[in-house]
């Protein structure tokens, strides 16, 4: 990973993902310690990808540190499938568990 973290730096990550190597990347749009981060996002991976959005608002109360992450501008149906399939199969199975839908907070 390739990063200028600073509103208006870029970032760059590559990898293997499914056997292909990939690249995402992005400019840092908004970032205010420790509460947000907001930054672009265009994966190499998705011939019909746009630029979107990738939102992390994070909020401390007595120890525990709540993430909000939003993800907006998948205006195609590949860049919405693709997604879901990626970081709920590949990266964050994990938290999968403890995922709470946006509607019960």
């Amino acid at each position: 990973m390739e990063s200028d973290l600073r509103p208006g730096g870029k970032w760059s990550m590559r990898g293997i993902g499914m056997g292909k190597p990939f690249k995402v990347s992005g400019v840092y749009r908004q970032i205010e310690r420790p509460r947000l981060l907001v930054f672009t996002w265009l994966p190499d991976w998705q011939g019909d990808a746009t630029e979107s959005i990738v939102r992390f608002d994070l909020e401390e109360n007595d120890g525990v540190t709540t993430v909000r992450l939003t993800h907006s501008g998948l205006t195609t149906e590949s860049s919405r499938t693709s997604l879901t399939g990626e970081f709920v199969g590949n990266g964050y199975g994990n938290l999968h568990g403890d995922l709470v839908p946006l509607e019960t907070l």
